[in-house]
């Protein structure tokens, strides 16, 4: 049962990967699930948890690429579905739909390539996949978000008498408009529009004598708004019709959300699932911005860094351009306990909390920055005790604040333990902190645990001289400037360089010398001593450098020199065969000359054709012969060849035949499609447009098409037929 204690998880800043992870997730549950991202309790699950996100990963790099998995949360509808007749609003069927589409897509792709994504397969198998929610929604709902017409025989009937008497109502209002307007009681703009209701534009004078109802004036008072008397019967008949059509829409919109109410938990699995694949998308991108991989994981218990970087460092210095460090650190059966020490400011920290970070990390299911051949294990606990940690509220001092976390490290210690500890034995008497520091670590190194710690204490060093299964460390600094070099160096304690730190920042020679005094000879001696094979492994460090660069740069130049001198060999048996074809060419000459010469002495036809037959069987000699058979062969294979570049070619010139002719064929059957006769009441769109409506009226090669909420004028050209007008 793997542990790891809230205070270990802030020590590292782990929160601070998780918030980073959390803004790679693109939905809202998904971002909530990552910022609450924790080390797994068990080493199956945490490996598992790691091949989802390695797995997820390879995809970048596969034809089969993943589905999207995005989705908008429906906490609102699977709470409404819990309340017993709760109807759900339009707008949550849709979001049900997509959920459940998007769901079922994940888990048919990965049952499709579940060899390619085992663990990821493994993760959708638990989920039932069905199509039954989506065929029920789409038969109710269209793909704009409306109930259809056909949802229910009532609400087609109550929306075709709508139809009808919205025909009505158009018909009465134009055959008002033409009346009045031929009387001359209505004003130039003839009508207008008040509450989306058609009105005409009668002049104040004439207001008696036209019949309806009046809906207002102008601020003037010159024209009065009125609806014609049988518009208004036509509009109350349609009032009547349309709560009738939000009564009908609200019983199959009840009766659907009845359907849904024994999905309700399947539809919650489904939202856990896409968000969990959120999650592990997440992990994956975030492993791409750092160069995350996924290193051997062993039963054995070790710890072998390679190359290893500080996440937040890495991916802040990227974005910066700055240059991040990284470390290679090693811990074993053999060599449990590191103890890191030398001057403030040198990396001892960022190497502390890097190891600490990349294991927790990794424990989580999260890839980590390091090089291929790194080996880890899982640890069932992470003990840290880094930074100053002073508790104001509870009225302790450092020291005694990091007593209590000793007491603690005593008490859970173990063999399946790694702890930190930075800064180990500081906040009291030098030698007394010293040598209780001593005897905690004697007994977490009885008790066989791992472990990585920091400190200034020379009795500690001492300690891990002494010791088998423990080793110093220090972070290298250069020896002539004294800046660090950010390189961990195992076998060798580390110097404070106290004094030459001092002597570097200005402090007078003359203090030094006196503060020397004061120090115990032994201990200056032993830190000189230290500070010395610092300044030498520096060197040599150099040395070994500049030596790999020559060997690095010689080996370059015995590359290029092969490469020439397999150049010049290529040239030179490309000359040679071509000197022994145009030596041979004269030898040949030569011959002929001879014949020709003698021919020309002694006019013998058949002497001169014998030798000339002679050379010439001598020639053929030494080509390579090839059987009648073999050359039978060799035509044949010519011959196919040539039919099946024929045959390729011909295909390709039929393919582009039948290609233009459909070409042709389209072109005239778009030339010659007979536009749609468009009719009062028909329902049309725009060409290219998503908006439907009904036409309200057609005059002049124009139609007033009336979109609910507002009516526009529009040229008959530019309107598509959806759905005739349906006939009595």
């Amino acid at each position: 049962m793997i542990k790891i204690a809230a205070k270990s998880l802030l020590d590292l800043e782990f929160p601070s990967v998780c918030k980073q992870i959390s803004e790679l997730c693109i939905t809202t549950m998904g971002i909530e699930k990552a910022l609450e991202i924790v080390p797994y309790t068990k080493p199956s699950e945490a490996l598992f948890g790691l091949h989802q996100t390695q797995e997820y990963l390879s995809s970048y790099q596969q034809e089969s690429r993943i589905p999207n998995h995005g989705f908008d949360s429906i906490h609102k509808e699977i709470k409404m579905l819990g309340i017993e007749n709760a109807i759900l609003e339009l707008g949550g069927f849709r979001k049900i739909t997509s959920l459940a589409e998007t769901a079922n897509t994940q888990i048919r792709f990965f049952y499709k390539f579940k060899e390619l994504y085992p663990s990821l397969f493994e993760t959708t198998e638990e989920v039932e996949y069905t199509k039954i929610i989506n065929e029920r929604i789409d038969q109710i709902i269209d793909r704009f978000g409306e109930v259809k017409d056909e949802a229910s025989p009532l609400l087609l009937n109550i929306r075709r008498s709508m139809n009808a008497v919205k025909g009505k109502i158009n018909s009465s209002f134009t055959t008002a408009l033409s009346r009045y307007n031929e009387y001359g009681y209505l004003d130039e703009i003839r009508e207008s529009v008040v509450e989306n209701i058609r009105v005409l534009a009668v002049k104040a004078m004439y207001r008696k004598k036209v019949k309806g109802g009046i809906l207002g004036s102008s601020k003037t008072g010159s024209i009065v708004y009125i609806q014609p008397e049988a518009t208004q019967t036509h509009t109350r008949e349609l009032n009547g019709l349309e709560y009738e059509e939000k009564e009908e829409v609200n019983r199959i919109l009840k009766e659907l959300s009845d359907f849904l109410r024994p999905y309700r938990e399947l539809l919650e699995k489904y939202q856990q699932l896409l968000s969990d694949i959120d999650v592990i998308a997440a992990k994956a991108k975030y492993a791409r911005e750092i160069n995350g991989i996924l290193p051997k994981i062993t039963k054995e218990r070790e710890l072998h860094l390679i190359n290893a970087y500080h996440p937040l460092l890495y991916r802040n210095n990227k974005k910066t351009g700055d240059k991040t460090y990284p470390q290679s650190i090693k811990l074993a059966t053999d060599n449990r306990i590191i103890v890191i020490s030398g001057p403030n400011a040198g990396g001892k920290s960022i190497t502390l909390k890097t190891v600490g970070l990349l294991q927790i990390m990794l424990q989580s299911g999260i890839l980590i920055p390091v090089h291929e051949y790194s080996r880890m294990c899982l640890f069932n606990k992470i003990l840290t005790d880094i930074g100053d940690n002073q508790s104001i509220e509870n009225h302790l001092s450092t020291y005694s604040y990091r007593l209590k976390n000793m007491n603690y490290f005593l008490k859970k210690c173990d063999d399946k333990t790694l702890f930190l500890i930075d800064e180990f034995g500081t906040g009291s008497d030098p030698e007394l902190g010293g040598a209780l520091a001593e005897t905690f670590l004697e007994v977490f190194y009885e008790r066989e645990a791992f472990g990585i710690l920091t400190t200034h204490y020379t009795n500690l060093k001492m300690l891990a001289n002494e010791l088998p299964n423990m080793t110093n460390a220090n972070m290298m600094f250069d020896s002539r400037t004294l800046e660090p070099l950010f390189k961990l160096n195992l076998g060798e304690a580390g110097s404070s360089f106290t004094f030459e730190v001092a002597q570097k920042n200005g402090i007078p020679y003359s203090l030094i010398n006196r503060s020397k005094k004061k120090v115990e000879r032994g201990k200056i001696r032993f830190d000189k001593s230290i500070a010395d094979l610092q300044k030498e492994r520096s060197k040599l460090q150099k040395t070994t450098d500049a030596l790999k660069n020559k060997e690095l740069k010689t080996a370059q130049q015995k590359e290029k020199l092969e490469e020439v001198n397999t150049k010049v060999q290529q040239k030179l048996e490309s000359y040679q065969e071509l000197f022994d074809s145009n030596q041979r060419l004269i030898y040949l000459g030569q011959k002929i000359n001879d014949i020709s010469e003698k021919y020309f002495v002694n006019k013998q036809k058949k002497e001169l054709i014998g030798e000339f037959l002679k050379i010439v069987e001598i020639e053929n000699s030494k080509r390579k012969k090839e059987s009648a058979k073999q050359i039978k062969i060799k035509k044949l294979k010519e011959k196919k060849v040539l039919a099946e570049a024929e045959k390729t070619v011909e295909v390709i010139r039929q393919r582009k035949k039948e290609e233009k002719k459909k070409e042709e064929i389209k072109k005239k059957i778009e030339e010659n499609k007979p536009k749609a006769n468009l009719k009062i009441g028909d329902r049309v769109r725009l060409e290219d447009g998503k908006a439907v409506g009904s036409i309200d009226a057609i005059e002049k090669g124009k139609a007033i098409v009336n979109y609910g909420m507002f009516t526009t004028n529009v040229s008959l050209d530019q309107l598509e037929l959806v759905q005739a007008v349906k006939k009595k």
